[in-house]
């Protein structure tokens, strides 16, 4: 069984959505944030940056969001998550599920941040925040998520940024993207994991 090393708000919620889309049960071992809301020394012994979430499977151990989603699918042997792979949509869709930690996080945060410790958030990071949902806005097109109505990888993946924006009050001016998260919410390994591990995102 896989051992998910899972921190409270982190985006260990993602992995325990597609392990509830794909029906895997899953051996949660689950770390509190220190009072200044960073990951715990214990999780060093885990990965030697202290990284959540990690997963533990036959002796190997996985780090990094999109590759744990990709192994995870890989492993069960899900295509449900990802577009045919002889199509255009397919490569679109790695693009994103990297673009999420690779482009948009970083911008993401430099709002997030600030606003998190009750800062106004700087016109430039602001500025740069919606250049981005504008991008993702996009992406969905039509809708109702990424690539239509199913919730493929990229959207579990795009989750938890979005649930810190939204916790933060900074989608405003993007109301596609709230119906965006809106509709994520719905989503049934969304709900299993939310009850079973509580909300990706702190009240603040």
């Amino acid at each position: 069984m896989i051992t998910l090393h899972a921190l409270k708000y982190s985006r260990a919620t993602r992995v325990l959505w597609l392990l509830a889309d794909l029906g895997q049960p899953c051996n949660r071992v689950d770390y509190d944030r220190t009072d200044s809301f960073r990951a715990p020394d214990a999780l060093k012994q885990v990965h030697p940056l202290g990284k959540s979430p990690v997963i533990e499977d036959d002796g190997e151990m996985v780090a990094e969001s999109a590759t744990i989603l990709r192994y995870l699918a890989a492993k069960y042997g899900d295509d449900s998550h990802t577009p045919p792979q002889d199509t255009a949509a397919y490569w679109q869709h790695e693009a994103v599920l990297d673009y999420v930690e690779a482009s948009f996080a970083e911008v993401a945060l430099q709002a997030i941040l600030p606003a998190f410790d009750g800062k106004p958030v700087p016109d430039k990071a602001r500025a740069a925040l919606n250049q981005h949902l504008d991008f993702i806005i996009q992406l969905i097109g039509d809708g109702p998520l990424l690539f239509g109505e199913r919730a493929m990888l990229a959207d579990i993946q795009m989750s938890y940024i979005i649930a810190l924006l939204a916790q933060l009050d900074l989608l405003g001016g993007h109301p596609a993207i709230a119906t965006y998260w809106d509709v994520l919410q719905e989503q049934p390994g969304y709900i299993a994991a939310i009850e079973a591990a509580g909300p990706m995102a702190p009240s603040v």
